[in-house]
């Protein structure tokens, strides 16, 4: 009995004890051990994966963690941690975060004086200074990150040399001084296509391309992109970035087509928890789809979490459809704001002349002759001789081949032809002619996909020959049967 007591006392403390749960100062630590290792076997996986978790730990950062990590890594009195004390705030001892199970580990002699360690100093310090939203100590403390990546060329820097990048305009464009770094973008650009680093071309190119596109210098920004050297894709998220830019660019060229596919095709490839870039990328498809005369499905504005970012472009969507020029203008005078901010509002200009081939489509269809002084009351014509305008309106569109009709310029009628068959025409011909030629390439390229086991082509064994082929293995398999009794 009293065995069992003591049995009991002795677990009890055990299951009480629950192990420590790690600090953000031993998750830095452990990330710098993880850079130390991809630094030293050149593994830049290593690097990125260093890189995903300081990400997932950005919130958890704090002055005092920043500095006793940087008194971990760098040696304090460097160069580095001089720089990098200044943009940290002074805290007193009591205050600072201490880890008690590293801190019986960690030694003065063990100093990793690594680029990539150093490197990855300004980085925290960087992000740290962001969220403290200290933009110019960013601004600062970003420049003389760059202006000291420069004289680094190891191919492990990258990664975070690209996220260095990234912050370093983003820190500008906060301050509004976007323009002021352009022709160090531009130089860092030419470093990075010398010392053939894909990555930093990646990121700094969607850099340039922004730049460009925040002041509206669209030729500039498509004479780069034109003339920037191609490569595959690394960075998933930069390729969705450079294909938004491109969409942009295609939109504000005329070339919708283009643009619609670009546009479509990055909010595709963008991450589900990138629901701003998604959002913008679906403003801009909807305004190009709307140009191209298409009008969006109901799905795209009732996207999960996208609902009340989208409502603007839904009701003027559904202007555009009705063909109503007069909600079309409230909507456009209501939502102005919204639309300015999203750079949208040169494009909503555009539409106008879709919305009146919309209701000039519909008053076509209805009626079979109809005045022109009716036209230009139906469309809301507000300027001052509404039947000229109304009549080269119809003209255009009747030369477009938006509508079949005729004009009477003598009585000033539109004269709409009789809507024939359709079925009697060539048209579901064509169309099912090309369904047909669709489903036959997908059928032959499913066929040339197939992989067929090795020699099929040749000719297939008769019965005969099969039956000789058995016996012979099983006789062969006799006599090795007998070998092996004999050697036992």
């Amino acid at each position: 009995m009293t065995q069992d007591l003591e049995m009991k006392d002795r677990s009890t403390p055990s299951n009480s004890v629950s192990p420590p749960v790690p600090s953000t100062l031993q998750h830095l630590k452990e990330i710098a051990t993880l850079i130390e290792t991809g630094s030293y076997s050149k593994e830049v996986r290593r690097i990125a994966r260093a890189v995903r978790l300081t990400i997932a730990l950005r919130k958890k950062l704090t002055g005092s963690v920043i500095t006793s990590f940087l008194d971990h890594v760098l040696t304090p009195g460097s160069e580095s941690h001089a720089k990098l004390s200044v943009y940290l705030p002074k805290e007193d001892d009591h205050e600072m975060e201490v880890d008690a199970a590293t801190s019986a580990i960690q030694t003065p002699a063990t100093k990793h004086l690594l680029p990539e360690l150093e490197i990855f100093c300004y980085l925290l310090v960087l992000l740290f200074l962001i969220d403290q939203k200290k933009y110019n100590e960013a601004k600062a403390c970003s420049s003389a990150s760059v202006a000291w990546l420069k004289n680094v060329n190891r191919r492990t820097v990258d990664v975070i040399a690209s996220r260095l990048f990234f912050y370093y305009s983003y820190s500008h464009e906060l301050t509004g001084d976007l323009a002021e770094i352009r022709g160090n973008l531009l130089a860092l650009h030419r470093i990075a296509t010398l010392r053939h680093d894909e990555l930093g071309q990646e990121t700094l190119l969607n850099l340039l391309l922004r730049n460009y596109l925040h002041y509206n210098l669209f030729d500039q920004a498509e004479k780069l992109r034109s003339k920037a050297p191609r490569f595959e894709a690394h960075s998933n998220q930069q390729f969705c970035r450079y294909l938004f830019y491109l969409g942009k660019i295609r939109t504000i060229q005329l070339e919708y087509t283009d643009a619609k596919e670009s546009l479509l095709q990055a909010a595709r490839k963008a991450p589900v928890a990138a629901r701003g870039f998604r959002i913008q990328c679906n403003k801009w498809a909807i305004i190009v789809r709307l140009l191209l005369g298409e009008i969006p499905e109901r799905t795209v504005f009732m996207q999960k979490g996208m609902e009340k970012a989208l409502r603007p472009y839904f009701e003027l969507t559904n202007a555009v459809r009705i063909g109503d020029l007069e909600l079309f203008k409230n909507i456009a005078d209501k939502f102005a704001t919204t639309f300015s901010a999203d750079g949208t509002h040169n494009l909503i200009v555009r539409l106008r002349h879709n919305v009146i081939r919309t209701g000039l489509r519909n008053i076509s269809i209805s009626y079979s002759r109809i005045s022109l002084v009716d036209v230009a009351k139906k469309l809301r014509l507000d300027s001052p001789n509404p039947v000229a305008d109304a009549e080269s309106i119809v003209s255009k569109a009747i030369r477009d081949g938006a509508i079949d009709a005729t004009l009477d310029h003598a009585s000033g009628w539109m004269v709409s032809k009789e809507t024939g068959d359709i079925y009697s025409t060539n048209e579901p011909q064509q169309a099912f002619n090309s369904r047909i030629a669709f489903c036959l390439n997908m059928h032959n390229e499913a066929v040339r996909a197939l992989r067929f086991p090795p020699n099929t082509h040749k000719e297939k064994e008769s019965a005969e020959k099969r039956r000789e082929r058995q016996q012979q293995e099983q006789e062969l398999a006799k006599h090795i049967a007998e070998e092996d009794d004999d050697d036992f």
